[in-house]
């Protein structure tokens, strides 16, 4: 069942429904609607005993992986329902979401973006230097082979990395002028 951004307002407001997103960690970090907990969707199965008995909305970026974590879990538990649209659908309502880390994209999309420009780069310069440079677009493409069956991927372990991958840290004087802990 899905439900739109008004109706999810309204039930805040009266029942307070458990909010999951199911998107990736650095995606959750970079915005997610207040009160939402974070399980991405390939954790679900797993962390089933974490997911509240009461009513549960799943959320994501544009409620597409959220459908598909709902078609997962109906079987475990009936009370769910997606967010129509996720959370872009509430930002483009005018409500505020909660950013708790840099806003980078998402290891997936970096993955992809790096493995595009490294199979590019192999062409150009298997073509323009030596053939033995398409052997790099070889590689690249029998890594995300592999990474798709095995379900490992060595380049997003990379590029987790990276140091625009890493939390923001503060100092202890910061989070106490702050009011943290």
């Amino acid at each position: 069942m899905k439900i739109s951004v008004d109706q999810l307002k309204e039930k805040i407001t009266s029942k307070k429904p458990s909010l999951i997103d199911v998107r990736s960690v650095s995606e959750f970090n970079a915005g997610h609607i207040p009160g939402a907990i974070n399980i991405p969707i390939e954790h679900l199965t797993a962390r089933l005993e974490d997911l509240p008995l009461n009513e549960v909305v799943l959320v994501c970026h544009s409620g597409n992986r959220a459908s598909t974590a709902c078609e997962m879990l109906t079987v475990h538990h009936p009370e769910l329902t997606v967010l129509d649209g996720g959370t872009q659908a509430w930002i483009e309502k005018g409500e505020k979401v909660v950013a708790t880390g840099s806003s980078t994209w998402s290891i997936e999309r970096q993955v992809r973006f790096a493995a595009g420009f490294l199979v590019g780069l192999g062409i150009l310069l298997g073509f323009t230097v030596a053939p033995g440079w398409f052997g790099l677009s070889a590689f690249v493409s029998v890594g995300l082979m592999f990474a798709a069956i095995t379900n490992f991927c060595g380049m997003a372990i990379l590029i987790s990395k990276l140091p625009w991958n890493q939390p923001a840290t503060c100092d202890s004087k910061t989070k106490a002028l702050e009011g943290g802990n």
